[in-house]
């Protein structure tokens, strides 16, 4: 199918994805330079060098780190590597692609105005929602895919790497990465489907991904706090588990995946029932 097929099928979908073609090239090319370096890292120095000198191991709590729920320690090529899918950069420009396009789902035509015009065409609510919910989900498969080829690369033309990582491993990785950002466009949708601003809706973006990352964090750290995990994402995204076991966490995944389906739901219920007034 042709780009211009598609465009005429799906013109909502491509036009949210035209609009911000310069973030998204942006946000990839970042992504295959940040995981790249990463690569380079690993490959060029020991992580025991680097986490675990004169014989001292990282504290448990690293683990959040290097992205394991259990025995994978940061200190290591697949800790090391599952840092890189977890490190507050990567988070940000996953947080940045999923705020920007869900905002613009809804809340920002509702707080232009552009919204009236867009139901005159006519446009239902339903494909309105349908074709920008597509256009996130392709956009966050992209960065995701930029992530996940890039380090598969590495491993393949490092020896060392190759030998600890498994590339299923790695394709297990980013697997789940799509995962997470479901789990994180379904409710950033729902979101997006009732407000009537964009600003709130990035807002509650960023504080989903920096407070779910330091639930698990202290969950991790403070024994007492261990049953916050589950109540965070990052419990549930463990790439460097999926990098050295090299399967995917199925359960996991499956958690992921249905929270994100669940928001997405509640945002098409929420667009059909709300006045689209501004």
């Amino acid at each position: 199918m042709s780009r211009g097929t598609v465009s005429r099928r799906l013109p909502l979908a491509w036009l949210a994805l035209h609009r911000r073609r310069r973030m998204l090239l942006a946000l990839t090319l970042g992504m295959v330079v940040f995981e790249t370096l990463i690569v380079v890292i690993t490959s060029t120095i020991p992580p025991t060098q680097i986490f675990g000198a004169e014989g001292r191991t990282p504290p448990g709590a690293f683990r959040a780190f290097s992205g394991s729920n259990g025995d994978v320690s940061i200190a290591s090529y697949p800790g090391l590597l599952g840092a890189g899918l977890t490190h507050p950069f990567w988070i940000a420009m996953q947080l940045t692609l999923i705020g920007s396009l869900g905002a613009a789902a809804v809340a920002a035509d509702v707080e232009s105005g552009t919204i009236e015009l867009l139901m005159t065409r006519p446009i239902t609510r339903t494909r309105l929602l349908a074709e920008r919910t597509a256009a996130l989900a392709a956009a966050a498969v992209l960065l995701n895919a930029a992530a996940t080829l890039t380090i598969a690369t590495g491993v393949a033309l490092s020896p060392k790497l190759r030998d600890a990582v498994p590339i299923g491993g790695v394709l297990a990785a980013g697997l789940l990465g799509c995962a997470f950002a479901l789990c994180l466009i379904g409710p950033v949708l729902a979101l997006s489907a009732a407000g009537r601003h964009r600003a709130p809706v990035i807002g509650a973006t960023v504080a989903l991904g920096a407070v779910g990352f330091a639930l698990n964090f202290v969950a991790l750290a403070w024994s007492p706090a261990a049953p916050l995990r589950f109540l965070s994402p990052f419990h549930y995204y463990a790439p460097g588990d999926a990098l050295a076991h090299g399967s995917v966490p199925w359960t996991s995944f499956a958690v992921l995946t249905a929270v994100g389906l669940a928001g997405i739901a509640a945002a098409f219920r929420l667009l059909a029932h709300r006045d689209l007034a501004p």
